[in-house]
């Protein structure tokens, strides 16, 4: 496992460096931005990741928040009981898990609220005609047809709030590195924690994809706003208030007692 403790150091070291940190939301914006006029332009050529049914996107895009939870549950778990057991401190960091679930699902519905009631029915690709029997995206495409609204990129949102919620959320492994854990959560949370890494470089990747082939661009800008909004609103004004989930522990863990 010496292997894993170097990529581990690696990407903590990354990690804590103050602009990576400070300026990781803003690349989404860049890449929203550059890849819409890459595509308006017609200046990326047609690849694997244009078809929406390459495997990234199958597999992973379209269940992101389950592989996001599925892999920060047990992080968050293991790496916050490492500075307590306490069930009121666990309680409220597991809440954190709940406030971004609800932040998606209500983020993703409304999307889909805003395209079926800006939207219409088209029997084909064409604008002629309309099909005025089905109100809704799902019965138009159920019955073959296709569907024009205003189509918010939900891509665009999860995976630029999905990677910001995993970067705070593992910031108590730059503390962590250092501390006395026992082999196996020790092995266990560091894969957990390349694993985390790993995730938000395909969120980071198939982020890009979706800028430069899919969507109209204030699609994209406005699902990326919706990102950044759910973690800014979060992480940066609600969780510095006593009545809220709180951060992640951000302090050093000299002198502390850990729980093994």
């Amino acid at each position: 496992m010496a292997a894993v403790d170097v990529i581990v150091d690696n990407l903590v070291t990354l990690w804590r460096i103050p602009a990576v940190r400070q300026n990781f939301h803003w690349i989404f914006l860049l890449i929203s931005a550059a890849g819409s006029i890459l595509k308006e332009l017609e200046l990326v050529p047609q690849t694997y990741f244009s078809s929406n049914r390459n495997a990234l996107n199958v597999y992973f895009v379209k269940v992101s928040w389950g592989w996001t939870l599925l892999l920060l549950t047990p992080f968050l778990l293991l790496s916050n009981s490492s500075f307590s057991r306490s069930a009121s401190f666990l309680g409220r960091r597991l809440l954190s898990l709940a406030v971004a679930t609800i932040i998606w699902y209500i983020c993703t519905e409304a999307f889909f609220y805003v395209e079926d009631v800006t939207g219409s029915c088209f029997e084909s690709d064409g604008v002629d005609v309309i099909s005025k029997d089905f109100i809704t995206k799902v019965s138009c495409r159920r019955a073959g047809y296709q569907w024009q609204g205003y189509d918010i990129s939900g891509h665009s949102f999860i995976l630029a709030y999905s990677s910001l919620f995993i970067m705070e959320e593992t910031a108590p492994m730059a503390f962590l590195k250092t501390a006395s854990l026992s082999a196996l959560p020790r092995m266990v949370l560091n894969l957990l924690y390349v694993a985390l890494n790993l995730i938000v470089i395909v969120w980071v990747w198939m982020f890009a994809c979706t800028s430069v082939y899919f969507h109209d661009p204030s699609h994209k800008l406005l699902g990326t706003i919706c990102g950044l909004l759910g973690w800014y609103l979060t992480y940066r004004v609600w969780y510095l208030k006593p009545w809220s989930p709180g951060l992640p522990p951000q302090r050093h863990l000299k002198g502390l007692k850990l729980h093994t």
